[in-house]
């Protein structure tokens, strides 16, 4: 039995001109546009060109598929919040557990902020997820919890942190996605999000006198 290939979702090629640049923000702007109207289920390259006001042929020289088009959102998106994690998580002026509140709520505004693009990109995420260039993009944000769970919890294993690091990881993400299904007022966010934290800080702290 033949494995499944992934599709291509690396771009054909980079934009090195104003023009091209202009090109690629106005069709990546306009696939924002169409995931949040129409979903992922009748998200085509037809729509995204139409939308972006530029011929189908364009967008092929710099996306050869749908799928690259979602990925590089995606990849966008993911990013973002590895800088957001990384930002607030390295800030060694504050405290590990005053890091995580300011995680957590910025983590869930965000998440809210930006719902329905989520929700769409979630549900096209098995023409992308299992190829290797979305694995590359997702393991920034978790080498930063997991950089994160090692500085709070300096003595534990190893075995123990990356345990406490994909818990949080993954708890966040759940916690996130089903939070942001239904709009949120600023302190349902804030109270979520202090909840969480003091959550994630019990463990921590549990962990940590484990350890001693």
């Amino acid at each position: 039995m033949s494995e499944r290939q992934s599709p291509q979702i690396s771009s054909r090629k980079e934009p090195r001109q104003a023009r091209a640049n202009a090109l690629v923000a106005a069709v990546l702007d306009a696939a924002v546009q169409v995931l949040r109207t129409e979903g992922a289920a009748r998200f085509t390259t037809a729509r995204v060109a139409e939308r972006a006001g530029v011929s189908v042929g364009s967008l092929y020289q710099y996306f050869p598929n749908k799928a690259a088009i979602l990925f590089r959102l995606q990849s966008d998106e993911w990013r973002q919040t590895s800088q957001l994690l990384s930002d607030i998580l390295t800030d060694r002026e504050r405290p590990p557990f005053e890091r995580l509140q300011r995680l957590t709520a910025a983590f869930l505004r965000s998440e809210c902020e930006e719902a329905a693009v989520r929700q769409a990109l979630g549900d096209a995420a098995p023409l992308y997820r299992d190829a290797p260039e979305a694995i590359d993009a997702q393991a920034a944000g978790s080498q930063v919890i997991h950089d994160f769970v090692g500085e709070t919890l300096p003595g534990a294993k190893g075995t123990t942190v990356q345990l406490a690091a994909d818990l949080l990881q993954a708890t966040l993400t759940q916690v996130g996605s089903s939070f942001s299904e239904t709009p949120r007022s600023e302190q349902e966010i804030t109270a979520y999000a202090t909840a969480m934290a003091d959550m994630f800080s019990a463990y921590l702290t549990e962990l940590a006198g484990r350890g001693s």
